[in-house]
């Protein structure tokens, strides 16, 4: 009897690695869709949100549209950021509130593109699709309530921030992409990311290993790789406030300035912190699988971005280096995890 309830929790635990696994595959999908959206400039494709245009299945011509659409639309997201600046007001944010009460380049509306509408349309749409399985996950996680009751609030507060995350997803285009809105997106969805890899580390045993030593440089490495991200997210920042001023693609990358340097200079930090890191993992045998994989893709994110550099910031290379730099974060973060030895195996 003992053996066939063992039997049950283990293959449960199966199905929900499998489960978590998928959904966390699913997330970087996104992210990567997410910086295509942005690359090609595709954010403002639909005004309104959840609907778009105000439509479940987006127009494909401005015909299909009313004549006064940029008047219409441009009311509606003063409102839902008049809604918005209340709640910054309420926290303490009241001078940020002002700016996006007073700043007349967040009530323009861009014309209508069809292209740029469906592109967004089909990142929300897999946004869609992503909250369901977070739902799933869930769902599935209320099993182990009683026995792992950890992993049922985790997953529970992973959809609470899904959720989160979709409305912070609303005040993105209702503030016409404002900067520092966008980069709290990204960095919302990497705290999902970490959620689900510590979801999928758990339900695949919680195994960890004890390396004396090596724990100081992982989470070390991991702490640049964020900064870096953050720095990431300014220069993008910078590189869509200078496309606004400059047409031609080359001037770009020199008109940046010093936050461009900043990022490109700690770039050579990172490197140096990871080539000691990797030959750590080269030289301790249960760790040595990790060795390859992340220096595929360090050296894949540093040459990304100097071709974003050196070719005048190619737009299908900027979700590329994006989608590179946060897979970096997740196997690390998941590192992490293998060498903490406070985590219990949930089969224990």
């Amino acid at each position: 009897m003992r053996l066939t309830l063992f039997a049950l929790f283990l293959m449960g635990h199966r199905g929900f690695y499998r489960l978590s696994l998928s959904t966390l595959i699913a997330v970087y999908i996104l992210i990567l869709v997410g910086g295509v959206v942005r690359s090609t400039g595709a954010g403002m494709g639909c005004p309104d949100w959840p609907k778009c245009f105000g439509q479940w299945v987006p127009p494909t011509s401005v015909e299909q549209l009313p004549p006064d659409y940029k008047e219409f639309y441009s009311e509606y997201r003063h409102q839902k950021n008049v809604r918005f600046a209340r709640y910054l007001t309420a926290f303490g944010f009241s001078e940020t509130a002002n700016r996006i009460l007073t700043d007349e380049t967040i009530r323009e509306e861009a014309d209508f593109n069809p292209v740029k509408t469906w592109i967004e349309y089909m990142n929300r749409l897999t946004g869609v699709v992503i909250g369901f399985l977070i739902f799933a996950v869930f769902v599935y996680a209320l099993r182990f309530r009683k026995t792992d009751r950890k992993i049922t609030w985790i997953a529970g507060f992973t959809f609470v921030l899904v959720g989160f995350q979709g409305w912070i997803g609303s005040i993105v285009v209702s503030t016409n992409l404002t900067p520092w809105t966008i980069t709290v997106h990204m960095f919302l969805a990497m705290v999902i990311v970490a959620l689900l890899i510590y979801l999928v580390h758990v339900a695949r045993g919680g195994n960890s290993y004890h390396v004396p030593g090596i724990m100081p440089w992982v989470l070390g490495c991991m702490l640049l790789v964020f900064v870096q991200i953050f720095l990431g997210t300014r220069v993008r920042e910078m590189v869509d406030e200078v496309a606004n001023q400059i047409s031609d693609r080359n001037a770009w990358i020199p008109a940046l300035g010093i936050t461009f340097v900043i990022h490109r200079s700690f770039s050579w930090l990172v490197l140096v912190f990871h080539a000691v890191l990797l030959v750590k993992l080269w030289k301790t045998e249960p760790l040595k699988g990790f060795a390859l994989p992340l220096f595929v893709l360090i050296l894949s994110t540093i040459l990304s971005g100097m071709g974003m550099a050196w070719f005048a910031v190619p737009p299908f290379l900027q979700p590329v280096h994006l989608l590179l730099a946060t897979l970096t974060f997740g196997v690390e973060f998941y590192l992490a995890l293998q060498v903490n030895r406070t985590l219990k195996p949930v089969l224990s």
